[in-house]
């Protein structure tokens, strides 16, 4: 069964909706986006997210003592890379924290072997630079060696099937909003989906 993680939180009701729903990963994104949210923020929504919930924070070449600082003030336990992050920006990352780190790439990273070097903890298929809402091939996904976060376009419509190809986690952005924002009954429906996958 795949993991499944809400990305782009902001409000509280957010927050409300996935203690409700209790998927494994919730995302808050510090890269310029309209889903953007503020260290002080983060702090605010974290503290009142269930137990059990892991918090990911999603950044795009930032400097790494602004990442550090939201894991040692616990805003956040994991870390998303969405930029041009090398492999020495993640070996660096790696040696002052304890943090997991997941290094997304765009699907045609992939290549023809399906799979993509990295020191990271995990890798994420993404189609383009995330939150796009589109998906890409998946037939490209194809023995990848890292364990990997799918993202990219899911949805009800599609949680199914992304459930088959066996990520180690699908992660929905705008899949679990309605008009821009989160929707209650999509998140609970999209985390059931993906719990009773066999």
């Amino acid at each position: 069964m795949p993991k499944i993680k809400i990305c782009g939180l902001f409000r509280k009701e957010d927050i409300a909706f996935v203690n409700e729903a209790e998927p494994d990963y919730i995302g808050f994104v510090f890269a310029q986006s309209r889903r953007r949210v503020s260290p002080a923020d983060a702090l605010r929504l974290r503290d009142g997210l269930k137990d059990g919930i892991c918090p990911v924070g999603v950044f795009v070449n930032q400097p790494i003592e602004e990442i550090l600082r939201l894991y040692r003030d616990g805003a956040i336990r994991m870390i998303q890379l969405h930029g041009g992050e090398d492999e020495s920006y993640i070996a660096e990352l790696k040696a002052l924290c304890a943090a997991p780190v997941i290094k997304a790439f765009r699907a045609e990273a992939l290549g023809d072997a399906g799979a993509v070097q990295t020191a990271a903890d995990f890798a994420l298929f993404d189609n383009g630079s995330g939150g796009t809402g589109q998906t890409f091939d998946w037939s490209r996904l194809v023995s990848i060696e890292n364990p990997w976060f799918l993202a990219g376009g899911i949805s009800l419509d599609n949680i199914d099937q992304a459930a088959r190809l066996k990520p180690y986690c699908i992660d929905v952005s705008t899949g679990a909003e309605t008009n821009g924002i989160k929707d209650r009954n999509k998140i609970i429906e999209l985390v059931r989906r993906v719990k009773q996958t066999v």
